[in-house]
């Protein structure tokens, strides 16, 4: 099933999405309700769309509370947003959010419109209706994709993308590495990953309900492709070179083990052994 973007059918029903990163102009001045984790770049994609109010999913706070990092970037411009627990509500499934998701965090501006910690999400969602309208925009995010080659030009590359959103095809055969939660966005396994990397690592998201923050992995695994997720407690959501930098492995898919890949791992080794295989040093166990 491909990603969902539900448009309002009035001015005061929120567009329910699978992702942030795929908003069109309807999304101006409405609710929106997408189920990416509440870092900072999830929070800026919502706050350049012109949103009146946002809610997003805390993906496991994490590593310096970054699965909710973005409800202060939304604060400075008066954006009123909020996050559900990952525990109520699966990561990258829209409806589920409004089905089941209960609001764990908020910051000022949606408290004055009157959400609060504990609501549904729907509740939530009808009480942004409400909220003020951002007076501000947002100032521009710092450069979200870098590429390393720690092996010389012609080895293979590492590419650093905040959001797997920003994946190129020219990212195929590659380790690619992400700042994106493991979740697989709306069922469709080429969500995953939309080249055919040789290998891709997420953040876990604090794994979650329906250990949602890993469905990437077995939908990477049916396309060979090597997965990985590093623990959110480990290294902040929304930034790949702290998945890289930081990140610890806390679940891998068959492929991956296949090649060396373990639990408890750094992401820095995970990577090694991954390029250690791109070159054929090391063969599949």
């Amino acid at each position: 099933m491909a990603d969902t973007i539900t448009p309002p059918s009035a001015a005061t029903r929120p567009i329910v999405a699978d992702s942030v990163t795929r908003l069109g102009p309807e999304a101006e001045g409405a609710v929106l309700v997408a189920a990416s984790h509440g870092g900072v770049y999830a929070a800026y994609l919502a706050a350049v769309s012109k949103v009146r109010g946002v809610i997003l999913n805390d993906a496991g706070l994490g590593l310096d509370r970054a699965g909710i990092g973005g409800l202060d970037l939304a604060q400075k411009i008066g954006l009123a947003a909020a996050t559900v627990s990952h525990d109520s509500a699966r990561i990258g499934d829209g409806r589920d959010m409004m089905a089941r998701g209960r609001i764990s965090h908020a910051n000022v501006a949606a408290i004055a419109a009157g959400v609060e910690p504990g609501q549904s999400c729907a509740e939530a969602a009808e009480r942004l209706a409400t909220a003020t309208p951002p007076f501000d925009r947002p100032a521009p995010y710092a450069e979200a994709r870098r590429e390393l080659t720690p092996r010389g030009p012609l080895g293979p590359r590492i590419v650093l993308i905040d959001s797997a959103a920003l994946v190129k095809a020219e990212d195929a055969g590659q380790v690619v590495i992400t700042g994106s939660h493991g979740g697989l966005i709306g069922g469709d396994t080429w969500n995953a990953l939309k080249t055919d990397a040789f290998a891709a690592g997420y953040n876990d998201a604090g794994i979650g309900i329906d250990e949602a923050g890993t469905t990437r992995l077995p939908a990477l695994d049916a396309r060979a492709i090597a997965g990985f997720v590093v623990s959110c407690n480990t290294a902040r959501i929304g930034e790949a070179a702290s998945t890289y930098e930081d990140g610890l492995v806390s679940r891998v898919n068959r492929r991956a083990h296949a090649l060396g890949l373990r639990e408890g791992q750094s992401a820095r080794e995970a990577v090694e052994i991954l390029m250690d295989a791109m070159e054929g040093r090391i063969e599949t166990a």
